[in-house]
This record gives C-alpha cells, sequence and structure tokens, in this order.
C-alpha cells in the first residue's frame, strides 16, 4: 500500500476527532434534504486506495492537503467571527460541490414550476383568463362597460374549452365568474358544454361548486340538462363526501317534483336505479304506493331502505334533506309496536351528541319523524328524545317545522313536570312573575313572530285555527289518534297543569307592557288568548287593557282604532269566543267581568258616544249582548240623549238591496262602499 495513502487517512480520522464549531444557524429544509442525500460515505466499485476498509472510499491525497490547506484557515475565520460577536454563516456542501443561496434555489424552482404550467395544454388561455378573473372578481372596483369588454374577451377564451377548465381549482373560478356575468344564452352554452361530465363534476372538491352557480338562476332547461344525469347514482352520491352536499341541495331546492321522486326511489334498491317509472306515467315517491302495487318487494325494499339509513347516521351524515324523506317514508310503512319500530326509534335514540334528532326537527319530514317517534314510544324513550332538544327549544320554537316538535310533547307526554321543566322555561326565558326587562323583551319578541307564538299560544287556544297552520292541525291529527294508545293521562287535564305553569308569567306581560302588544295584530291575539283561557289572578292584566282607553299616547289611540284591537275589545266584552258551528259565545270559566269595567271606565271619561259613533261602535253593541252586563239601562239612556249624533253617522248604511242571485261577496263589497257605520244603525235598531 502507497505510504502516503496511509498517512492521508490517519491525518482525516485526527481531522474527524477534532471538535467542530456548532453553527447556530437555521438551515432551509430543502438543504437539509439535499445534505442528508449526499452523504460523504458512498458506495464504491473499487478498493483502491481503501485502506483495508472495503466498499469505503477515501478521500484522495490532493483532497487531503486542499482540506489541511482550508482547514487551519477556515476555523482561524470561525474564531474570528465569534470573537467578534458575529455567528458564522453555514455553507453546505453536497457531492456536486457547493450549494445554491436559497434566494437562487428559490427562484430555480419557481422558474421549474413555470416551465411545467407552460408545458401544460391550454396553457396560455388559461394563464390569460386568470388574469381575467383576477380583474373581474373586483366588482366594485370594475366599471361597467370595462366589465362587459373582460366578460366578452373571458368568453372568446373559454368558448369551446369550457371542460378544460372545470377539473382545476384555479381555473374553475374563471367558469364561475363567467356565469355570474353570463347572459341566458351564454349560461346555456356553458351547460351544454358540459352535458355529459354532471356527475363527475359533482364528485370534484372544486367543480361541485359550479353546478350550484348554473342552477341557482332556477333555469329549466339547465336543471332538466343537469338533474337526469344523476339518475342511476344516487346511491353512490349521496354517500360521497363531495357530491351528497349538492346532490341534496338540488334534490331540495331546484328538482321537480317529479325529479325528487326518481331520486328518493333509488333509495328503495337498485332496480329502482335502472328501471325508472318515468316512462309510463307520473312517478311517485310514496313507498306505500309502491308497496301497493308491489307487495312482494316489501321485504328487500325495506331492508335496503334501513341500510341506507343507517349507513348515512353511522357516518354522522344527517343534515340530509333527501335523508328525512326516507326515514318519513320508512316509518310510515313499519307496524306500530313492531320490531323494525323498535329498532327504528333505537336508531334515533342512539345516535351520540343528538345530531340526528336535531337536524330533523329542522325539515318538514325530520319534523314529522320525530312527532310520529314521540308519539308511538314509551315513557323512557319520550324523556331520552326531549333531553336531546335541551337548549334547542327556543330555536325550535323560530322554525317553521321544529315548532311542531313542542307540540307533539305537549300533547302526548304524560310527565307534566318534565315538559314544564325541560320545554317551557326555554319559550319564556326562564321568567317568572316578576319580569326584567331582557325577559319582557325576550317574550314581546316570541309572543308577536309568527312562528315562535305558536308554542305558547297552543296551550290557551288548543286546535285554534287563527293560531295553527293547516299542516300543524293535519299533523296533531294523526298524532291525537295515536294517542289514544300510547298516553294514559287525560288531554284536558295534561293542558291544565301545562297552562299552570305557564299562565303567570304571561299575565305579567300583559300587565306591563300591553301598550306595546296592542300596536300589532299578533299582540292582540295573544292578549286575548291568555285572559281568555289562563288561570290565576288576571285583574292586572284586565286593568292595563282598560287603562289604554284613557291614554293620550297617539300610537296607542292608533292601534285602538285598527281592527286587531276592536277584535281583541269586542271578544273579552263579550266574555269568550264565538263559536261559529253553535252559533253561540264559549263563555270563559271563571267570567271576566271586562265588559263592566270597560263601560265603567268608558262613562267616566265621557266617551261612550264617541265609541258609539266612531270605529269601535261594535264594541258598544256587544255590551247590549254581553251576557252578565250590569249596565244596559245606563248605557240606553245614554244612546237615547246622542240619538240625533247615531243618525248623521249611520248615514246611508241602511239594509242591503241586493238583487237576486248576486253572490255574497259582491253584496259585501256594495256594503263597504255606502256611507255610514254599521254599528251605529244596528244600535239605532236596539233602541
Amino acid at each position: 500500500m502507497h505510504p502516503s495513502s496511509v498517512a492521508s487517512k490517519g491525518d482525516i480520522k485526527r481531522q474527524r476527532q477534532e471538535p467542530e464549531p456548532v453553527l447556530d444557524t437555521k438551515i432551509p429544509a430543502r438543504h437539509l434534504e439535499t445534505e442528508t442525500d449526499s452523504d460523504p460515505i458512498v458506495e464504491s466499485d473499487t478498493t483502491e486506495h481503501s485502506g483495508g476498509d472495503d466498499g469505503v472510499s477515501w478521500p484522495s491525497d490532493d483532497d487531503v492537503e486542499n482540506q489541511e490547506d482550508v482547514g487551519d484557515g477556515g476555523q482561524e475565520t470561525l474564531n474570528e467571527q465569534y470573537t467578534n460577536g458575529n455567528k458564522p454563516k453555514a455553507s453546505l456542501t453536497t457531492i456536486d460541490g457547493p450549494s445554491t443561496s436559497s434566494k437562487e434555489s428559490h427562484a430555480k424552482q419557481k422558474a421549474l414550476a413555470q416551465e411545467r404550467k407552460a408545458a401544460k395544454p391550454n396553457a396560455d388561455s388559461i394563464a390569460r383568463s386568470k388574469k381575467l378573473w383576477e380583474r373581474l372578481r373586483r366588482k366594485s372596483h370594475v366599471p361597467l362597460g370595462e366589465r362587459k369588454r373582460l366578460v366578452a374577451e373571458l368568453f372568446d377564451i373559454i368558448t369551446g374549452h369550457v371542460k378544460d377548465f372545470v377539473l382545476k381549482h384555479d381555473s374553475v373560478r374563471v367558469i364561475q365568474t363567467a356565469i355570474k356575468y353570463a347572459n341566458l344564452d351564454q349560461r346555456r352554452m356553458i351547460a351544454r358544454e358540459l352535458q355529459g361530465e354532471y356527475r363527475g363534476l359533482a364528485e370534484s372538491r372544486y367543480a361541485k361548486f359550479l353546478l350550484g352557480k348554473l342552477l341557482v338562476h332556477d333555469d329549466k332547461e339547465i336543471r332538466d340538462m343537469i338533474v337526469p344525469e344523476l339518475y342511476g347514482h344516487v346511491r353512490r352520491l349521496i354517500k360521497h363526501p363531495e357530491a351528497s352536499w349538492i346532490l341534496d341541495d338540488i334534490y331540495r331546492g331546484v328538482a321537480t317534483p317529479s325529479q325528487k321522486a326518481i331520486l328518493l326511489q333509488e333509495w328503495y334498491g337498485a332496480e329502482f336505479a335502472i328501471f325508472k317509472g318515468g316512462d309510463k306515467g307520473p312517478v311517485s315517491g310514496e313507498l306505500k304506493a309502491i308497496l301497493a302495487q308491489r307487495p312482494e318487494k316489501r321485504k328487500p325494499v325495506m331492508h335496503t331502505l334501513h341500510e341506507m339509513i343507517n349507513l348515512l347516521v353511522q357516518k354522522k351524515t344527517t343534515g340530509f334533506t333527501m335523508l328525512h324523506d326516507a326515514m318519513l317514508q320508512y316509518l310510515l310503512n313499519i307496524s306500530p309496536g313492531s320490531e323494525e319500530m323498535t329498532e327504528f326509534i333505537e336508531l334515533l335514540k342512539g345516535d351520540e351528541g343528538g345530531d340526528l334528532l336535531k337536524n330533523l326537527a329542522f325539515t318538514r319530514s325530520g319534523a314529522r319523524v320525530v312527532c310520529l317517534a314521540l308519539a308511538y314510544g314509551n315513557a323512557k324513550d319520550r324523556k331520552v328524545i326531549l333531553r336531546v332538544y335541551k337548549d334547542t327549544f327556543a330555536t325550535m320554537a323560530y322554525d317553521t317545522h321544529g315548532h311542531q316538535v313542542i307540540l307533539a310533547a305537549y300533547d302526548v307526554i304524560d310527565d307534566t313536570v318534565l315538559t314544564s321543566k325541560s320545554v317551557l322555561p326555554e319559550l319564556i326565558s326562564k321568567a317568572s312573575t316578576d319580569l326584567d326587562e331582557n325577559q319582557r323583551q325576550y317574550l314581546l319578541d316570541a309572543v308577536t313572530n309568527i312562528n315562535a307564538r305558536i308554542p305558547i299560544l297552543y296551550l290557551f287556544a288548543a286546535k285554534s285555527k287563527a293560531i295553527l297552520p293547516s299542516e300543524d292541525m293535519d299533523l296533531l291529527d294523526t298524532i291525537h289518534a295515536i294517542r289514544i294508545t300510547t298516553s294514559k293521562k287525560d288531554p284536558i287535564t295534561r293542558r291544565k297543569e301545562l297552562l299552570a305553569h305557564l299562565s303567570s308569567p304571561l299575565l305579567s306581560l300583559i300587565a306591563t307592557d300591553a301598550e306595546i302588544l296592542v300596536q300589532s295584530s299578533f299582540g292582540c291575539q295573544f292578549m286575548t288568548e291568555v285572559l281568555l283561557s289562563a288561570t290565576g289572578d288576571r285583574e292586572p292584566a284586565l286593568k292595563a287593557i282598560i287603562a289604554l282607553t284613557r291614554t293620550d299616547v297617539p300610537e296607542v289611540q292608533e292601534a285602538l282604532d285598527a281592527p286587531s284591537a276592536g277584535k281583541m275589545l269586542k271578544t273579552l266584552v263579550q266574555g269568550g269566543r264565538y263559536n261559529p258551528k253553535l252559533q253561540k259565545v264559549e263563555h270563559a270559566e271563571p267570567a271576566l267581568g271586562f265588559h263592566n269595567m270597560l263601560f265603567e271606565s268608558l262613562d267616566a271619561g265621557g266617551k261612550v258616544l264617541e265609541w258609539a259613533t266612531g270605529s269601535n261602535s261594535f264594541i258598544v253593541l256587544a255590551f247590549l249582548e254581553a251576557e252578565g252586563f250590569g249596565h244596559t239601562e245606563v248605557l240606553k239612556r245614554l244612546l237615547r240623549k246622542g240619538r240625533h249624533r247615531l243618525e248623521e253617522v249611520a248615514g246611508g248604511a241602511g239594509p242591503s238591496t241586493a238583487e237576486a242571485g248576486d253572490d255574497k261577496k259582491e253584496e259585501r263589497k256594495r256594503e263597504n262602499s255606502r256611507a255610514g257605520n254599521r254599528g251605529t244603525l244596528l244600535l239605532l235598531e236596539r233602541l
């Protein structure tokens, strides 16, 4: 072996044993990767100058000499840098030699990326379109004329190449912007170019939003291009993490009833995805109708439907309207008390976190599912379901469908203590007899909201058409038929027990805020229903309403002349609601005595004749018709004194002269068009 080789190797070993200074310099990650990949010990094909270690090559003599020459100087330089308080710059060395700086490396990488982009198809078109998009997306900063020019240029670029743009996260935004500013023909052009690709677009992480942009304008032609391409793929798409949301949006807000039925049918089995009934006539998504035509399919269809429902529930994707519709169809086709019913209710209860039940409460089909589950379930099931909605009842009360769940809970849960502790406090903001400012405002907002007032007034007005929409009435009829076999407590007893918890704070609200409530029709209706049915001391609330007749506040005086306030006062004077079927007034128990209190207030203020000749003349007439009114003679004497005034106001409000054959609507129009006060005329007839 050559002696110089041995000496060189020994020198190298000594150099390696010398401690090296630690450089407190952070090295970029990409350089660390380069250094790791360039290991100074590499595999070798020769054993020359190996120093006896096979497979390892050592530096040559010249390399060692260069290292020795540089080594001492380098060490001195490092020492000088540390002595002066400066940190040395890190220098990375690879097999190919010293590496470039971070800035130069970044520039090279950027250049390579630009080269790769330029090599792709339509690179120039995409780059130019992105420049246009960057300008167009700032709508408020682009004048109308310039925007039209940019949109025209953009469509020149994308026409015929839309498919090349839509599957990339950046260029798909260009197409979305084009749709945003496009006219109808341009949108249809884009939709036609994408025909045959809509299922794939729905599954794309970025392109799925393009479908929403196309459909948001509610164009029938575009809708009929997109929706049929989803047929046959519903079971796949509803399980897809991206496509499921756009599919449900299309089902809920865009598809026609026939298209919705076809989409829903695919939940019932694969054969419904292959063989569609749309060519043979109208399609129905009602499972009951399908099973009636093909009863032999009940077992496989119900099994498939249950599997699909359970799969989505386990995946925690329970917010789909399509899922809620499918669950309702399943529930409507299983027998009460059966094993299927038990399993279904357990499925509802078993969802950890309660997301399933909470999502169900806010859709039409979902709310009905929960209401039927409450009706069919036992006491334990109802308690578990009710517990899920803790801290959610207030939100449900304001929802078009959510409030139905609260009504069902009122009517089927026998434990009224449970209901009064878990439901009612949230509806009235935990209010008691003494209301603070926040509680008063909360209640005022609730009782004057078209939805939130329903669960509050339902216990007072029961199934009144003035309170409940027809959809609520139909659902409650179904629940009442079911509760005959599933609930034990008498409905009247249940209602009275709940009223006892609800009456006090609402009477307090009327007593303190009658001036605000009388200024809205919902507020007048609220006061009427509460005063007729509430339990407890109603006198402070009645006095607050009577005080309205003596106020000088212009808004209140104007409100008292409105039809809603007149109807409220007339009902309270009569002492109950008028039943058109029985053609009589159903008096409240105990009697209100409001007629005597109101007349005494009007008489003391000298306003009886004013009311008899004004917009509230029918209220004065109601005094004469009210049962138990104790001032009839006094009232008649006052009216006789002002007879001349009454005759002037009655004017031409004489008997109707409608010809035979005229309908009631035309007769009513002629009556309203004639001058005179109809209520005053009826008072004259009574005299």
